[in-house]
């Protein structure tokens, strides 16, 4: 079961960054839910395992990038986020005072905040993409104009998975015209 978890991270994520035209330094958000992951209701079963086994993949393959990964805790910490300290200094995002913990905060972040090198918490971040494992709402945490994507990996586990990329807002009516290329 963890190695097909592992395959559908690295898969889901892979196929994101294929048509999310982001560049270094930019920020992918995900949140996740091991409990769905696990085939339980979201927050009733937390897994320590699955959390870090779903954080190191990301960040394995977002590092390989030059992209920084936000893991969004459950709503007990109100959605807040962890990245490393130097996302937070380069897009001045205030750091919150706050340690995620299996029960708040959830398994995912938890792992990324034991995990990554210089881990804070932050409040809201302003992604260009993200992964939704287990419906757990991270549209809060994209930049409009967010845009679905249809990705061929529809779970995780058990956890039914979401995906978005973001655009820049299409301005000046019919008169405009737009670089198709940040479409």
């Amino acid at each position: 079961m963890l190695t097909e978890i592992k395959n559908q991270v690295e898969t889901a994520l892979n196929e994101l960054l294929a048509v999310s035209k982001l560049e270094d330094g930019d920020i992918v958000v995900i949140g996740c839910s091991s409990s769905e992951v696990n085939s339980q209701k979201i927050g009733t079963a937390s897994s320590e395992e699955t959390g870090k086994l779903i954080f190191e993949t990301a960040q394995k393959i977002l590092s390989e990038h030059n992209l920084y990964l936000a893991a969004q805790c459950c709503e007990h910490l109100n959605r807040a986020l962890v990245i490393e300290k130097a996302a937070a200094k380069d897009y001045r995002y205030p750091i919150v005072n706050a340690v995620p913990h299996l029960h708040a905060g959830g398994s995912f972040a938890t792992a990324a905040y034991n995990q990554m090198e210089h881990a804070v918490v932050v409040e809201e971040v302003e992604a260009k993409a993200g992964l939704d494992i287990g419906q757990t709402f991270i549209g809060m945490h994209m930049i409009p104009v967010v845009v679905p994507v249809r990705l061929e990996t529809k779970n995780i586990g058990g956890a039914i998975l979401s995906a978005a990329r973001t655009r820049p807002r299409s301005i000046g009516g019919e008169r405009a015209h737009y670089n198709e290329a940040l479409s």
